[in-house]
């Protein structure tokens, strides 16, 4: 037997996959043949041919959002993905069984009167987890509502599905989610609305209301002097300029750690050896990656305040940091004068209409390059470089007590607000120290990062009669994202019951911040969860630092599990049974 299979589901990563491959197998433990059209935002979408589909003999369609047109006239089944994940074989025949010929039923043409065409941008600082969740939440929303929708994401590895200008000219709304600055020019003339990819995630109905009702037209002008909308979802400007110098550091972070690391392999000190490859290791990750941190830091934080500007005076105040010995610091520091200096001077200087081209490339980062400059060297400098030296040399020599006092801090911090401002100011805080070689904090972040996710994992899987079968479903996805340091895999559960959730995953990860620090642990890059093992030396004391994690999990998913009420749908289902 001939069958077309199409899979998708919300989150377009993992139950989407896992289906079509089940699907996959069963049909072909049945005799039939199967072709596989899977709607996943990890690959692209191979779709079924106009041929495929005429010779098909039954079409099988799991998930929703799907558009069905093409398969009029043919015998089609269409279930929810939990259906499949049981008994993938029993599907295919249930579904062999009740296919019925569909008849598409056009749309009456007055809905398409009341349809809006929405784009949007989502950007985090990581560029990992909220950009592409918000996205999708965006996207679900306004389909439901039945308007056409385009998001553009600005994750880690660029910007994908990228709005062309047709589709902003003819957008009637545009919709701006993001922690970091996001260049707006395109957007000239049209309506706008700025929030926060948390709010677009957890609020999604009522920030696209709220778009809808307070999005203003955009200029650069009125950009300068107001905010694009008057919610309040729209994160505040010093918090996003610092995201978006962090969002450009962790790359150099990232790299530049695991060079380090790959050069501990021929050992601790193979590097002092000139001419080695421990040696070029260390260059390329110590004295170059390292290097560029903060400088890179400093200037896109002064980028985001003062556009293109800004860039070069944060570029040099962030090297005079480095030089002076500010550290992180410093960098910050360097980097919101830098372009508040930039900003003051581009609005106040005026200048004959023959020399205003000179501003931006001569005038701007000129003075403010003096400013900053100046600054830092005779008043900032000292003053932060002795605070960043004694910060340093406490984390150096802190007790077993201390440590744990900062491991409990740090862990709870990282599992408040799961990716939120909370979130990332203990995690800025642990990646600016690995440029000092203070690592033991990165540790505490990055496992007590993992636990909200793996705990709800847990917590679905030890007390799986008080969760509904899409909940497990989603446990299972959110103990692969913990797995990976995203914690906002945890996101839908605590949306869902942020009274129960948010204590208990604070708590598993202040249990495992704490012993992540009382037992030495350190780690050299910033991201990238229990996949970092596979570098040798990235993290010291591997089998501690699992335990630490394992600890905190089941504090987290333990106590959930026994805190979560029935879902009563559930209840009654296992009394029928």
């Amino acid at each position: 037997m001939r069958v077309a299979i199409v899979t998708t589901c919300p989150s377009g990563i993992a139950n989407s996959v896992i289906a079509a491959g089940l699907l996959e197998k069963a049909a072909k433990d049945l005799g039939w043949q199967a072709r596989i059209e899977c709607h996943s935002k990890v690959s692209p979408v191979q779709a079924l041919t106009a041929e495929e589909i005429a010779l098909a003999e039954m079409i099988v369609v799991v998930g929703d959002g799907v558009d069905l047109a093409r398969f009029n006239g043919k015998p089609l089944y269409q279930a929810a993905v939990a259906a499949v994940l049981p008994d993938a074989a029993g599907f295919l025949q249930r579904a062999r069984v009740e296919a019925a010929p569909y008849q598409h039923v056009a749309k009456a043409p007055q809905a398409a009167a009341s349809q809006k065409r929405i784009v949007a941008i989502t950007a985090c600082p990581t560029g990992v987890a909220h950009t592409f969740m918000a996205a999708e939440a965006i996207e679900e929303e306004a389909k439901k509502r039945g308007h056409w929708v385009k998001v553009e994401t600005r994750g880690s590895v660029g910007a994908k599905n990228a709005l062309t200008a047709e589709e902003i000219a003819a957008a009637d709304l545009v919709i701006i989610a993001a922690d970091i600055e996001v260049d707006l020019a395109r957007f000239a003339g049209k309506p706008l609305y700025k929030t926060s990819t948390g709010a677009a995630l957890k609020k999604t109905a009522q920030e696209l209301d709220k778009a809808f009702a307070e999005a203003k037209p955009w200029s650069a002008a009125a950009a300068g002097s107001a905010p694009a909308a008057s919610g309040k979802a729209e994160l505040p400007g010093v918090y996003k300029h610092l995201m978006t110098g962090v969002s450009h550091m962790l790359p150099l972070v990232v790299a530049g750690g695991l060079c380090i690391a790959l050069s501990f392999i021929f050992g601790i000190e193979a590097f002092k050896q000139e001419g080695t490859l421990a040696a070029a290791l260390m260059k390329i990750g110590g004295a170059s990656a390292f290097a560029l941190m903060v400088p890179i830091l400093a200037g896109y934080i002064s980028f985001s305040i003062a556009d293109r500007p800004g860039l070069a005076p944060g570029l040099i105040g962030g090297m005079l940091a480095s030089s002076l010995g500010a550290g992180f610091l410093g960098g910050i520091v360097a980097g919101f004068l830098a372009g508040y200096s930039a900003k003051w001077v581009a609005q106040n200087v005026k200048l004959p209409q023959t020399m205003e081209a000179l501003k931006p490339i001569l005038i701007i980062p000129l003075a403010a390059s003096l400013v900053t400059g100046l600054v830092m060297i005779y008043i900032v400098g000292g003053p932060v470089a002795a605070v960043m030296n004694g910060l340093t040399e406490f984390l150096k020599d802190m007790g077993s007590a201390n440590a744990i006092l900062l491991g409990i801090l740090i862990g709870a911090m990282m599992c408040f607000d799961l990716g939120g401002p909370v979130n990332k100011a203990a995690y800025t805080f642990g990646v600016g120290l690995l440029a000092s070689q203070t690592y033991a904090p990165m540790a505490a972040v990055m496992a007590a990062g993992m636990v909200p996710a793996l705990g709800m994992g847990l917590a679905t899987f030890a007390a799986r009669n008080k969760f509904t079968e899409a909940e497990r479903e989603a446990g299972k996805a959110s103990f692969v994202l913990g797995l990976c340091f995203i914690s906002e895999g945890a996101i839908p559960f605590a949306a869902r019951d942020p009274m129960r959730v948010i204590p208990s995953t604070m708590l598993g990860g202040a249990v495992t911040g704490a012993l992540s620090m009382w037992l030495g642990c350190t780690l050299m890059a910033p991201h990238g969860g229990l996949f970092v093992m596979l570098i040798p030396n990235a993290i010291n004391h591997v089998f501690l630092y699992l335990l630490a994690i394992a600890v905190g999990t089941a504090v987290t998913g333990l106590l959930y599990a026994a805190l979560k009420p029935a879902d009563k749908s559930v209840a009654a289902v296992a009394s029928k049974a």
